[in-house]
């Protein structure tokens, strides 16, 4: 099979692992709300905890990050390179952003994007951890830590990790801004000082 047939055989699956959504899985499974109608309306395990409890909510924080390192680990698997790990870890993003089988209404990636971190630069990514929870404890912000902490891997990676290699800057960039753009509305609640703290009940 050709090399460019291998990648692309590696990054379907992967938005395919993106696309099954713990979140409804789990919400389902608890006989739960619809999460598209419920707080922030997205499928992400932060909206989960806030309207059903922790247990769901870190079920579903396990589920999306596992499904990121699987889809990583076959990616390199396929390919036979960590090329295709970096494709992987993309592409099982944004199929958990806009998962194709739930009419592409997903979470915010953040744990996927955890577990997509921590399978391909395990030392910056546990760095970046720490600083997310340091964050949360200091300011209850959620949203504030996800973005910190995707945004100090990419710095980290692309500074310390990548030697020079341009394609792995630019795949830690890519990561930080696909979390960026799915917290664009949360970005503008922090600036308002309006945005959801850890503890309150997700405002519609």
């Amino acid at each position: 099979m050709p090399t460019w047939l291998l990648y692309v055989l590696a990054g379907a699956l992967a938005y395919c692992l993106g696309s099954i959504s713990t979140g409804i899985l789990v919400s389902r499974a608890f006989h739960g709300p619809d999460l598209h109608t419920v707080g922030s309306h997205n499928t992400g395990a932060t909206n989960v905890q806030r309207t059903m409890g922790w247990v769901p909510g870190l079920i579903t924080f396990a589920g999306d990050s596992l499904k990121a390192v699987l889809a990583c680990y076959l990616g390199q698997l396929i390919t036979g390179s960590f090329y295709g790990a970096l494709l992987g870890g993309l592409l099982v993003v944004l199929g958990h952003n806009w998962p194709v089988f739930f009419h592409f209404q997903g979470g915010k990636g953040v744990a996927s994007s955890c577990g997509v971190m921590l399978f391909c630069f395990p030392i910056p990514a546990l760095i970046c951890f720490g600083l997310g929870v340091v964050i949360i404890l200091l300011t209850k912000y959620i949203s504030l830590a996800s973005m910190s902490l995707l945004c100090l891997y990419a710095v980290l990676v692309s500074f310390f990790y990548s030697d020079g290699n341009l394609w792995i800057i630019l795949w830690s960039i890519l990561l930080a801004l696909l979390c960026l753009l799915r917290h664009r509305a949360n970005i503008v609640r922090l600036l308002h000082g309006t945005e959801n703290r850890l503890g309150q009940k997700v405002k519609s």
